[in-house]
């Protein structure tokens, strides 16, 4: 994908993504908005193919809309609307067109999502957490094959953060795509199988997080050093924490191939350091 000017949002993005939920982890900038986009043919690639269920994507734009379902990041609500009027707004938009099967549908998705009991209140006077899980209602409510959700979590508090994941997982076993685009590593390790890394504009990695993270071991080092020797290894390599241990001594951990000048123990990875690993170190 080429932005005028010369610049390539995407380059050379291959992917197979199969049925279950799909990760697809970047820092912001990455190319993941872009493509989330040309997915639910809001925008056209400059060259290359997408094919959704059989579908291609320049040439049944209309068929593709009726099978995805999609959550964007700035997902917003008419004001006039209460919760159930916007679910059945959206049903309405999405070719439910009997009244009687649009109103049970609703209220079982209401249900669903955890909203049923404040379906009179309006949209835009929910919590945050809540009008996310409105916005996936709006995304499931005409049943489709393939589900994008772009940054579904940023901004919930740990708790609604983790209902909303769980909310993905059991739709994913309803043998469909459901595709994360977070920034987010903890989204991404507790729920899917399958994922790609993005990092400006291409793929960094594809597999299963529990092979990304094998790929990070030995690339982790645990170090205890001094203020001084903090600011230098600082400036060296990818710090992930640094935590007072007294007497003027920080423990430090950092990815990297190898640490030299200073005295580190190997550390277990967990899937952030290797996120880290990727982005700073692996493709750098």
């Amino acid at each position: 994908m080429i932005y005028p000017g010369g610049k390539h949002a995407l380059r050379d993005v291959e992917l197979n993504i199969p049925t279950g939920m799909f990760g697809l982890l970047g820092p912001n900038g990455a190319g993941k908005s872009t493509l989330m986009r040309i997915l639910v043919a809001l925008m056209e690639p400059t060259s290359g193919e997408v094919n959704i269920f059989g579908y291609d994507i320049r040439r049944y734009r209309k068929e593709i809309r009726n099978i995805l379902g999609y959550l964007p990041q700035d997902f917003r609500f008419f004001a006039k609307y209460k919760t159930h009027e916007f679910l059945d707004y959206a049903a309405r938009l999405s070719g439910m067109t009997n009244t009687r099967k649009r109103k049970q549908a609703v209220e079982s998705m209401l249900e669903t999502v955890g909203l049923f009991d404040v379906r009179e209140r309006f949209a835009d006077k929910l919590s945050g957490g809540m009008k996310r899980r409105l916005g996936i209602a709006q995304a499931l409510i005409h049943n489709p094959k393939v589900i994008i959700v772009d940054e579904p979590t940023t901004g919930l508090d740990p708790e609604e953060r983790i209902r909303f994941r769980n909310l993905l997982a059991e739709f994913s076993k309803n043998d469909v795509s459901i595709i994360l685009s977070t920034h987010i590593v903890g989204d991404i390790s507790s729920t899917c199988n399958c994922m790609a890394l993005m990092n400006h504009g291409q793929v960094g990695f594809y597999g299963s997080p529990q092979q990304m993270l094998a790929q990070a071991e030995g690339k982790v080092w645990r170090l205890k050093v001094t203020g001084d020797e903090l600011v230098e290894i600082d400036k060296r390599y990818p710090v992930i924490t640094t935590i007072p241990s007294g007497a003027g001594y920080w423990e430090v951990q950092v990815v990297a191939d190898a640490v030299e000048g200073f005295t580190a123990e190997p550390y277990t990875p967990n899937l952030e350091h290797a996120y880290v690993y990727y982005i700073e170190v692996a493709n750098s």
